[in-house]
């Protein structure tokens, strides 16, 4: 597929990171001597827990939101996420003026509930199994006007996230391989788009949650698979499939799809907790599981990961680590 054809440029990501100059964190890359050592290569983590709202999420959020005509922004927004995008539509719609309502499950963590709440949201709970959360946020979005933010197959979406990986590329130059967890395929694609056009002769890899390998499945067959109620850990990976934009982007310039059991996401976050001193969700860590795992090469690479969030619960991070 030619770049004409996939529905996000890497113009559109540049355009995308002009909006957040000054707006989103620059996040630092974190590099350490004992995990080169144990991957044999050079290995570079983006560091978006400690983006703004906690997850990279605040990118494609704020750069979807920015662009809403007056009118838009008068009807205000919905969306439905179980935290980080709800988080960062929050935050976003906080700082641009403009309402927002978010559909959440009733079992979304607590931290990332009560961290949407506080950015002045609305939320609406829906019951995972019972209820599709599209249905409700669609129901909403009828009755009260509002325009729909999605979390992840949105164009201007897809760009903010691609941010991310443009300015890993754009510090550390040239990589080898460019590890991404994927829910949805929002930070996925994007990255992608901006690993094509920064470092054509990175290797790009989407790791999901072996509960929720909806993408690898996708990937394999060359159509849209759904896994209905993923199971896993990785609570911003339970996404039942990808999405129509992302999948498009995914097939034509992602070289692979795998995934990881929940627990080698517990060893990664272990890692990352006490010897890089980071706080780090459990889906934040998919990649770097993939690596620790030895699912792909990585000796004499230069190698990035994207840390997506660090949104978890002290409580249930505490559990994971000692269990």
């Amino acid at each position: 597929m030619s770049p004409a054809d996939l529905p996000v440029s890497f113009d559109d990501v540049a355009r995308a990171a002009e909006r957040l100059d000054g707006v989103a964190h620059r996040t630092p890359v974190a590099t350490s001597r004992l995990l080169d050592e144990r991957l044999g290569g050079r290995v570079h983590l983006k560091c978006e827990n400690l983006q703004r709202a906690g997850a990279f999420k605040f990118r494609g959020a704020y750069n979807a939101i920015s662009r809403l005509t007056p009118e838009q922004r008068r009807r205000g927004v919905v969306t439905y996420s179980s935290g980080n995008h709800a988080q960062a539509v929050a935050l976003a719609s906080r700082m641009s003026g403009v309402r927002a309502t978010i559909v959440m499950p009733e079992d979304a963590p607590r931290v990332k509930r009560e961290a949407t709440e506080s950015y002045g949201a609305r939320v609406v709970a829906y019951r995972p199994g019972e209820e599709a959360r599209e249905e409700k946020a669609r129901e909403i979005r009828e009755r009260e006007g509002q325009v729909l933010v999605p979390p992840f197959d949105h164009p201007d979406v897809i760009a903010g996230q691609g941010t991310a990986a443009r300015e890993l590329f754009a510090e550390v130059g040239a990589l080898d391989l460019l590890l991404v967890p994927c829910g949805g395929g929002g930070l996925l694609s994007g990255s992608a788009i901006a690993a094509r056009e920064m470092s054509p002769g990175c290797r790009v890899v989407g790791v999901e949650p072996d509960g929720g390998d909806d993408g690898v499945r996708s990937f394999r067959s060359g159509q849209i698979e759904t896994v209905p109620h993923p199971q896993t850990i990785a609570d911003g990976a339970r996404t039942p499939s990808l999405g129509e934009l992302t999948f498009a982007v995914i097939r034509a310039r992602v070289d692979a799809m795998l995934s990881v059991p929940d627990e080698a996401l517990v060893e990664a976050m272990g890692f990352v907790w006490t010897r890089l001193k980071l706080v780090v969700e459990p889906t934040a860590v998919l990649g770097l599981a993939a690596a620790l795992r030895g699912l792909v090469e990585t000796r004499k690479l230069r190698v990035g990961v994207i840390l997506t969030g660090g949104n978890v619960d002290p409580s249930d991070a505490g559990r994971l680590l000692a269990g």
